[in-house]
């Protein structure tokens, strides 16, 4: 148990000290909160946060949107352009409001620099745009709608709330004017110095005459930083009055000027700077940094911080066409300004966590604190998986480690660093108090049997030829570790075959316990879980780290024979056909103990006292047919694992099977990519409880989907009797991809977690960057 919790005791893959304002200046300040709409944070222990909320007044009150939500329902919201480092612009429309956030950062001093941001707020209906409109820096959704204003009757009151808090160390000044407007805050804290936030008078939208607005502000005890929306929502006031020379006077709810503690005064200040006002305007908030007086040009707002804004919008653009290439290929510019916000919705999805997980120890009832950690890292989506996800984050670093190698290298060396002394890795990351509340109580608690694909290895196999070599001298003892560990505990019952830890134990509940260690949760497995079971993906997934571990070694001149020998065990494929090949399905398989007649049905208990009602029904699984030791029968995203992970020699005798399979519309050639599992499978889009819907049983996955087309170009250019059939699919399959991933975003405003095999429109969760952003490099071929 103590093992479990305490970190591996080999050196940092993250040198000590490199996260901090003098080590990594442009890094230091980032949009590192990405469950919120827009605020930016330090990458430290104890950062300083800020944020920004916003509230429509309408006859019914109106609603204080703050973290990103769902139930929101806003129409789309994310960001056009992002670098990851220097500046941003995003786009917000909550119904007839449209918000533009951009962001610009300006080295200096020695605390990370200095910072701005400026808030556009325009009213809209959207009946009658013309289209997609340039504005002030690329792309606004805006310029050809008819305005509020004529459908008669006043714009509806906009209140915006910019807001600063410590968390737990740090101390803030407000500097009142009229002791009503919060004009600035000074401050200090150890990692950032002395610093002055300032918020400037609102601006009609030429930028050049003054808003007539409604002050408040708002000085209280931080409650934690997840509690801050409750804060300010009960902070709210009807009292207030907005009276503009000329126009009506109307009532708006405020925040009260002071509100006493909800808990402890030592945990936090929040400052809230509230400003009222009618649509359009322009609201801007410059950071000043102590330390950067001496050389600051000048305050970065206004005329200032246009400029650099169109500078900024200007090399991005050059760079994102030298990376990717878009315009050679011929994509039209719609299509570029796509792709750039899918990159710039990844890019402003990394987030800075610092906290423990909490590990259930096998035997022990309670569970356990992990030890105190960091994670760097991108997220799969800002409204549901604000958060770090192993499997998921490999795929994420494919894309960034294209865009920005050294910031992958840095994000995967904080992954690695999360390893405890048994070589695992919690497979979901849940630090700190603001990650915790957006996560349901079943999914806190990480089990250490449990494992997730080591993603991370296809990212560092692309870094690997670039790499510097004190960077993969420090991750190899981490690796080796990781990959020992993968053989001890996921071992399965012959020699070099595997088995994934951790499914659902009551299978009475499930049409087919889930296996959430193999990042394919409702994947159909064998349907009665048990230690004779062989899982074809986790196979392939060792085998490619032997693979990843060998090439690692010989550059590094360690010892790679243990891991060349496995590669090639791993890979040969008359074993792989042995442990695998089905014959009776024509596919790869997973093998274990399965009953292929198994359903749903509602069953009724009798009562546990006669006379007594009996208690609701349940859906229960009921066997039709006793289990045996056999393949799977279940075609679909596991079968292809050999082939996406090229484990089979361009002449495999199999290799003409999967790809029938994969162009059969009857199995999973869909119009928008390959559907997760076979149309005439009988798990086929069925439920796996009352309350658990299909997830890997026919949707349309990009991660996957992004393997295969990596799998088919390669392939279309090795010899090999299939080269021209793999080179066909490989070009309808990129064709369908695209093509639908870029009309589902057009036509929503979003990129979803997966796509529906049938229609193409996006479901699951939105929005969701996460590796839907792989889109990118499959515009580009860049694989």
């Amino acid at each position: 148990a103590a093992r479990l919790v305490t970190p591996h005791p080999a050196a940092p893959a993250l040198p000590p000290g490199s996260t901090g304002p003098l080590a990594a200046p442009r890094l230091f300040w980032g949009t590192y909160r990405p469950h919120v709409y827009f605020g930016m944070k330090t990458r430290s222990p104890r950062a300083l946060v800020t944020g920004l909320m916003w509230l429509q007044h309408g006859e019914r009150g109106g609603h204080l949107r703050h973290s990103c939500e769902q139930s929101d329902g806003l129409a789309r919201y994310g960001w056009l352009m992002h670098d990851g480092e220097n500046f941003g612009v995003q786009e917000i429309r909550d119904g007839e409001l449209v918000l533009r956030t951009e962001f610009v950062k300006r080295p200096g001093g020695e605390h990370g620099g200095d910072w701005s941001w400026r808030v556009t707020a325009r009213t809209e209906v959207r009946t009658g745009c013309a289209g997609e409109q340039p504005g002030r820096a690329g792309p606004f959704l805006t310029s050809a709608c008819f305005p509020l204003q004529s459908a008669g009757g006043p714009v509806p009151l906009l209140s915006l709330f910019f807001y600063v808090a410590t968390d737990g160390q740090g101390t803030l000044q407000p500097q009142l004017e009229n002791r009503t407007r919060l004009m600035a805050v000074t401050g200090t804290t150890e990692e950032l110095g002395s610093f002055t936030l300032t918020f400037l008078p609102p601006m009609a939208e030429s930028g050049e005459d003054p808003k007539h607005a409604s002050y408040n502000y708002l000085d209280a005890a931080s409650p934690g930083l997840h509690r801050l929306t409750e804060l300010v929502r009960s902070s709210l006031s009807s009292r207030f009055i907005f009276s503009a020379p000329g126009r009506q006077r109307r009532r708006f709810f405020g925040v009260d000027a002071v509100r006493g503690p909800l808990g402890d005064p030592s945990r936090g200040r929040l400052l809230l700077h509230q400003v009222t006002l009618e649509p359009p305007g322009i609201l801007e908030v410059t950071f000043e940094s102590g330390s950067a007086a001496a050389g600051r040009p000048g305050r970065l707002a206004g005329q200032a911080l246009s400029e650099e804004l169109l500078q900024h919008v200007a090399a991005f653009e050059q760079r994102f066409e030298e990376t990717f290439g878009l315009g050679r290929k011929g994509f039209p510019p719609p299509q570029q300004r796509f792709a750039q916000a899918a990159l710039s919705e990844l890019l402003g999805g990394l987030g800075y966590f610092h906290g423990h997980s909490l590990v259930q120890v096998p035997g022990q009832e309670q569970p356990v604190p992990g030890p105190e950690a960091a994670l760097f890292t991108a997220i799969p989506s800002r409204s549901f998986f604000p958060r770090g996800f192993l499997w998921d984050e490999g795929f994420h670093q494919l894309l960034l480690g294209r865009w920005a190698p050294a910031l992958s290298r840095d994000i995967i060396a904080h992954w690695l660093d999360l390893m405890n002394a048994e070589g695992w890795i919690p497979r979901e990351q849940i630090l700190g108090e603001e990650a915790r509340a957006k996560v349901p109580p079943e999914f806190v608690l990480q089990h250490s049997e449990t494992a997730n694909p080591p993603t991370l290895l296809l990212a560092l196999e692309r870094l690997l030829p670039d790499a510097p070599q004190p960077f993969l001298r420090r991750l190899f003892p981490r690796l080796r570790a990781w990959y020992d560990w993968f053989n001890r505990t996921q071992a399965g019952p012959l020699p070099l075959t595997f088995r994934w830890r951790g499914r659902d134990a009551q299978h009475e509940r499930f049409l087919n316990p889930k296996t959430l260690g193999s990042g394919l949760d409702d994947y159909p497995r064998a349907s009665h879980p048990s230690p004779e079971e062989r899982h074809l993906d986790l196979r392939c997934w060792m085998a490619l780290g032997a693979r990843v571990l060998a090439a690692l070694a010989e550059r590094l001149g360690e010892p790679a024979g243990p891991y060349r020998e496995a590669e090639w065990a791993l890979s040969d494929n008359a074993l792989l056909d042995e442990l695998h090949w089905a014959p009776e399905l024509g596919t790869f398989a997973d093998y274990g103990n399965h009953s292929a007649a198994v359903g749903l049905r509602w069953r009724t208990a009798a009562p546990a006292v006669p006379g007594q009602p009996p208690p609701e029904p349940q859906l229960l699984r009921e066997v039709r047919e006793p289990p045996q030791l056999r393949f799977v029968g279940a075609l679909g995203y596991v079968s292809l694992f050999p082939l996406l992970l090229q484990l089979l020699r361009p002449d495999s005798p199999r290799l003409p099977a999967l790809l029938d399979a994969m162009r059969s519309e009857r199995q999973l050639w869909t119009p928008f990519g390959l559907r997760s599992l076979a149309r005439d499978s009988p798990f086929y889009l069925q439920r796996n409880t009352e309350h658990d819907p299909p997830y890997w049983r026919g949707h349309v996955w990009v991660n996957i989907n992004y393997l295969a087309l990596r799998a088919l170009h390669s392939y279309a250019r090795a010899e090999g009797p299939q080269r021209e059939r793999a080179a066909e699919l490989y070009q309808e399959l990129r064709h369908n991809l695209v093509g639908n991933v870029y009309r589902q975003h057009r036509d929503s405003g979003f990129l979803w977690e997966h796509y529906s095999d049938s229609t193409g429109h996006g479901h699951g969760c939105r929005p969701f960057a996460g590796w839907t952003a792989l889109v990118v490099l499959a515009m580009a071929e860049d694989y």
